[in-house]
């Protein structure tokens, strides 16, 4: 098995992009569509477009990996 993948497919969440790429039609792991759906991993938040902390911290890959 590869290293990094869930075991059950149907439990793979998708992890929100860094920051939003502005389209129109909102692309599937757009930040601001996860806030908006609720889906964005319990401690981020959206501000200015970017995918941010709530409690100030730096955002790196492999933390929202963890939590998500």
């Amino acid at each position: 098995m590869a290293k990094g993948k869930a075991k059950d497919p149907s439990k793979v969440r998708k992890l929100p992009k860094m920051e939003c790429c502005e389209s129109k039609s909102k692309c599937g792991r757009c930040p601001l569509r996860m806030l908006k759906e609720g889906t964005l991993p319990p401690g981020y938040t959206v501000k200015k477009r970017k995918l941010v902390r709530v409690d100030g911290k730096k955002v790196t890959k492999k933390k929202l990996a963890e939590v998500a």
